[in-house]
């Protein structure tokens, strides 16, 4: 993976999280799988959601046949949204249960821009590749994504903050994580895609403002 134009701001190589505050211009990197780092997301208001925007931009040189978590967010009992990209090459989600599966483009070593809209009302779910919408999906109409639960990067919970597994953990770069608890316009996804100023700030998770958590191998380096 190539640093050329980033400089290391931060490096956590043990456990001793502490809250730090705003990502804006940087980007996070997980240089190899462990089954030990993450960030953890802390967010602006509780996750009890009947709609949602996710947002961010990624890159990995992971090979398509092996499963990578993208963000995770479990409560004690319940994987309330997880987001991968699965061993088939397809992007899924899940809320509780069976998840709900898109053929994209594939992730590559070039960073790319995706966006995950959901609301319960209709069930209409959809991924949005630079600025681009996939065909929708109707999935768990009705639903409602519960509070009370810990936002990972970097790993999958399979209990609340444990279980972790390598072959699962996410490697590459991610960075302006967004997200918002309603679903964005095609006008607004678009324009946070080019990275237009006049985009509303995530009111769940501003990458600007962010609270988190560095755990383990996780790399903070700021952009030029």
């Amino acid at each position: 993976m190539s640093f050329v134009g980033l400089s290391v701001l931060a490096l956590c190589w043990t456990c001793n999280a502490a809250a730090q505050f705003g990502l804006r211009d940087q980007v996070l990197i997980f240089p190899y799988e462990t089954d030990f780092s993450y960030v953890a997301l802390i967010p602006e208001k509780e996750l009890s959601l009947r709609a949602f925007t996710l947002c961010l931009r990624v890159a990995t040189e992971l090979p398509e046949e092996r499963q990578i978590i993208l963000f995770a967010y479990r409560t004690p009992d319940y994987d309330e949204l997880n987001v991968w990209r699965e061993k088939d090459g397809r992007v899924s989600f899940y809320m509780s249960g069976d998840g709900a599966f898109f053929h994209l483009p594939p992730l590559g070593t070039f960073r790319t821009s995706l966006c995950l809209t959901w609301q319960s009302g209709s069930g209409l779910a959809a991924f949005w590749f630079q600025g681009r919408r996939s065909a929708y999906q109707v999935y768990k109409p009705g639903h409602t994504i519960r509070p009370n639960g810990s936002v990972l990067l970097g790993q999958d919970p399979d209990k609340h903050l444990g279980g972790l597994e390598a072959e699962q953990s996410f490697v590459g770069e991610l960075t302006d994580l967004n997200m918002w608890d309603y679903v964005l316009s095609k006008s607004m996804i678009q324009g946070w895609h080019n990275g237009e100023a006049w985009i509303p700030k995530g009111n769940i998770f501003d990458w600007a403002s962010i609270r988190y958590e560095l755990s383990g191998n996780v790399m903070v380096v700021r952009e030029y």
